[in-house]
């Protein structure tokens, strides 16, 4: 099954709508989106950790919103204006530093809203340091 905009369309239009994202440098990959779902790794450049060795989390903050929007484009299309309108987090670990990985499910697509959870981990380590989920309102086409 596909998507109705592929992940090189997604990128693109990530880039184009969004290219504060990258300030200062890429950071943020996105690097799958599939059926109700997408994957985005974050860089931990120096801009992203905190005194005390860990990611910030703000930083982890961005990256599940960025990947849960990805995610909701790839499965609806160019839709420039939808908008988060709640994000709740369980910061669960600490992690070292290092670059992060997310994973977004989808959990409800619908004409108005979507809703997703997103995981993220430490790249190279299966246990989570944050949870997300995240609801978005999907304006009128």
């Amino acid at each position: 099954m596909t998507t109705p905009m592929s992940l090189a369309e997604t990128r693109a239009f990530l880039d184009s709508e969004f290219p504060q994202m990258q300030a200062g440098g890429r950071a943020y990959h996105l690097e799958a989106v599939g059926p109700l779902t997408a994957r985005m790794r974050l860089d931990a450049q120096e801009r992203f950790l905190r005194p005390g060795g860990t990611v910030s989390g703000p930083a982890m903050m961005a990256l599940a919103d960025y990947v849960l929007y990805a995610a909701i484009l790839a499965n609806l299309g160019p839709v420039a204006l939808a908008v988060t309108t709640n994000l709740a987090f369980n910061f669960l670990r600490k992690p070292a530093p290092g670059d992060l990985a997310a994973e977004c499910r989808l959990l409800k697509l619908g004409r108005r809203l979507a809703v997703g959870e997103v995981a993220i981990t430490a790249v190279g380590n299966p246990d989570i340091v944050c949870h997300a989920t995240g609801t978005y309102s999907i304006p009128p086409r």
